[in-house]
């Protein structure tokens, strides 16, 4: 039995739970920081995976230093998974403030903690590739994002594409919450470098899985169409459907942040991430596919922009990556489609049924990252490799809204 202990923040969150399992499955002791005003649904995912008895909870904030101080005192840990954050995108612009105190000085605190504690533990920090913000294809997607962002996109690119992304790429975050995160990024590897913390830092690209919260798009997507499927709700509600992510599913990230904590190199930055983009219209088509329906076309609410067998598969490439891809993404990644409000809405045509999709001008954000695409070269080198498909995702995903308690909520806005 390891004698081992760890330190995770956030505890009440998507992804400490899945951490805290694979720990305890190992035999670890885990030691979870919870905020202090955590009720039933934020511990739900906890109870839900049966692991919330072999869990020691200590309530704090991470805003407060002498939460930290009294938490490390407490659990001696020998790693410490920083994971807790103000993660919601559009929360960040509507209160920035909050989102610093928590992301920035919440970071700092644990930083500062370790250092007048005088221990040394390995720490691990949940950065983002929201980090990496505008990344672009060519001149032309530059320009189009000067014509829409004005002039001052720096730095300029020094090469074109600069996908995919990897750690030496340029940050260039487009929202307070990807700024917070390259303040607590940055000081991590500060204080490795200040004071010999042994600190490593994640930048996981957008990960999903049953748990994830409900005003996340992905979760947002795949909960209103389980209720059409279930004849529950008769319209989806959507923001941009442009965006593209590398999805990953949780537990391969889940993973990669264990792999770190066991081989990473203090004081360094390693992307995680499934080397494939999907769009947001690609994660509603894809849904729809997995419920069980064959997808004959998309059109708007206009009924125009009609695209026939939309999710034909077809590789591109992307610069020096071949991805898999199908016959919308390659579309919108080409300019030859695109969508905006005075569309309305889509509607796909399936086998079965039709389902009706409106855009709702709210759930745009100010600003907005178009693509992301990861680079993962450097942790695969530690042994890292993306087990699991975007299919595996959003069936896990189906069956945790498949059970009406968890699909019986409202439906908020949603971020990525």
């Amino acid at each position: 039995m390891t004698s081992e202990r760890v330190l995770i923040t956030g505890i009440t969150g998507f992804v400490a739970p899945y951490i805290a399992k694979k720990l305890i499955e190992q035999n670890y002791q885990v030691t979870g920081l919870q905020p202090p005003r955590a009720d039933f649904r934020k511990s739900k995912h906890l109870k839900q995976m049966g692991i919330i008895s072999d869990i020691d909870i200590i309530t704090g904030d991470v805003s407060d230093l002498t939460s930290i101080l009294s938490a490390i005192q407490r659990s001696q840990p020998d790693w410490i998974f920083h994971l807790a954050a103000q993660s919601f995108v559009p929360d960040s612009f509507r209160d920035p403030i909050r989102t610093f105190r928590v992301n920035c000085l919440g970071t700092l605190n644990i930083l500062e903690a370790v250092r007048l504690k005088n221990v040394n533990p390995r720490i691990i920090f949940a950065g983002s590739s929201e980090e990496y913000g505008l990344q672009f294809k060519d001149e032309d997607h530059l320009e189009r994002m000067r014509a829409k962002y004005g002039a001052g996109i720096e730095p300029v690119p020094e090469k074109y594409p600069e996908l995919p992304i990897d750690e030496k790429s340029f940050l260039r975050p487009m929202s307070p919450y990807a700024t917070s995160k390259v303040y607590g990024d940055i000081a991590f590897r500060n204080y490795h470098n200040s004071f010999g913390l042994d600190t490593v830092v994640s930048r996981a690209f957008n990960h999903e899985g049953a748990g994830r919260g409900d005003h996340f798009v992905t979760s947002a997507v795949v909960r209103q169409l389980v209720l059409m499927h279930m004849n529950e709700l008769k319209v989806m509600k959507i923001g941009d459907v442009q965006s593209f992510r590398d999805w990953s599913h949780v537990e391969d990230i889940v993973d990669g942040y264990l792999l770190l904590a066991h081989k990473g190199q203090a004081g360094s930055t390693y992307n995680q991430g499934s080397m494939r983009t999907s769009s947001v219209l690609s994660y509603i088509l894809y849904t729809i596919s997995v419920l069980g329906y064959e997808i004959n076309k998309v059109m708007t609410l206009n009924k125009d922009k009609i695209i026939t067998s939309p999710l034909d598969p077809l590789e591109l490439t992307i610069g020096n990556t071949s991805i898999e891809s199908n016959v919308i993404d390659n579309k919108m990644l080409r300019h030859e489609l695109e969508y905006d409000l005075t569309d309305q809405g889509l509607v796909v045509e399936t086998n079965k049924r039709n389902f009706k999709i409106e855009f709702d001008e709210p759930r745009f954000r100010p600003s907005e990252v178009p693509i992301l695409l990861s680079n993962i070269h450097k942790i695969k080198e530690l042994g890292f490799g993306s087990k699991r498909s975007l299919q595996d995702i959003i069936q896990d995903q189906i069956n945790h809204y498949l059970n009406y308690d968890n699909r019986n909520e409202s439906i908020l806005e949603y971020s990525f």
